[in-house]
């Protein structure tokens, strides 16, 4: 028998009190200036794409992947004709691939992890990389990530069946990239809530037909794996289609609210301004 764990010390307690309150004065001075309320989620039916904008569309099998240049002023829907339960989505600037998504930054800038229209995934450079611009589910994972073989065999019995961590590497490979150019990735479609420090799945929020859109701010090699969440609760492995459509995307303004959400929005959007303009 494991023997308990011990108590923290009184200074360690003490330094994690200090640590937290000071966590909580610059959440509350960053929320300080976020609007109250981020848009609801998109109607189904309010945001037809037009036949002309769409240049690209491709349905995307369960279990499998897809990788595309994405140039920025487009954006990236991906339907979810199947309820899949987790739909991953890494990103590389076209330009300077050692610039990729990063999961942490984009949770710890904006001091949230529920990403949902209105909020931004961020690079590891600061910039933004995409915006979320429609959102139908509102319902979206960027802290436990996408599955493994390990994750398959706990889940399904079955390492060898297809996972996200390995799409991503192929999808990579497609760019002569290698396992080093990739990182945690962010998955659509999983409504994973932190509860008491534990991830935990929120069944019945995600249903078939919803979709989620993601404007690109750089140009971008943007790669989706379509393998369910580790955390899905689900005891057969059976993914259904998704379809990936690229299309020419409204301008963006000066009261976009993906910028104005936040101050550190803002600034990431300058740094891609400064970046754009180098």
């Amino acid at each position: 028998m494991s023997s308990p764990r011990p108590e923290p010390q009184a200074d360690t307690q003490a330094t994690i009190a200090a640590n937290r309150t000071r966590y909580e004065a610059l959440k509350q001075a960053g929320n300080g200036v976020t609007p109250r309320h981020l848009p609801p989620p998109t109607a189904r039916d309010r945001a037809p794409i037009a036949e002309e904008c769409i240049r690209h569309k491709e349905t995307v099998p369960g279990g499998w992947y897809w990788t595309k240049l994405i140039r920025r002023g487009e954006a990236l829907r991906i339907v979810n004709t199947s309820a899949t339960p987790g739909v991953s989505v890494f990103a590389w600037n076209a330009h300077d691939t050692s610039e990729r998504y990063n999961s942490a930054d984009t949770v710890k800038i904006q001091w949230t992890s529920d990403l949902r229209k209105g909020r931004v995934l961020f690079s590891d450079m600061g910039r933004v990389l995409f915006s979320i611009i429609e959102d139908t589910c509102c319902a979206h994972d960027a802290i436990v990530g996408g599955s493994t073989p390990a994750s398959n065999a706990k889940a399904y019995g079955d390492a060898s069946l297809r996972s996200t961590a390995e799409n991503m590497l192929l999808a990579a490979g497609k760019h002569g990239l290698g396992r080093r150019d990739v990182a945690p990735v962010i998955s659509f479609f999983a409504p994973v809530s932190i509860i008491d420090g534990r991830p935990q799945w929120r069944e019945g929020a995600v249903t078939s037909g919803d979709f989620v859109d993601i404007r690109a701010e750089l140009d971008l090699l943007v790669a989706v794996s379509n393998c369910p969440h580790p955390l899905a609760p689900r005891s057969e492995y059976a993914p259904g289609p998704i379809e990936c459509v690229v299309y020419r995307a409204p301008p963006s303004t000066a009261d976009d609210i993906c910028r104005t959400a936040s101050a550190e929005a803002q600034r990431g959007f300058e740094n891609n301004d400064l970046y754009l303009q180098a």
